[in-house]
């Protein structure tokens, strides 16, 4: 896991914004998929920090918010 991405690299990346996001706001997620991981920031501060998971862990993350009752 790492949370030293530059923020003029995270710019680069096509983000993807959860699909659990309403149009108010609220606390929202966004993604980005690169060969070193998968990148994670928070929607409202673009410019801030990202958290880098490896594709694996961000799977195992994945399966287990499926497996959940809402």
């Amino acid at each position: 896991m790492n949370t030293a991405e530059s923020s003029a690299a995270a710019l680069e990346l096509a983000w993807f914004k959860s699909s659990y996001s309403g149009a108010e706001g609220g606390q929202c997620v966004e993604i980005a998929a690169a060969v070193d991981g998968i990148h994670i920031r928070d929607s409202k501060v673009r410019s801030g920090p990202v958290l880098t998971v490896a594709p694996d862990a961000w799977a195992g993350l994945v399966r287990l918010a499926a497996d959940q009752t809402v």
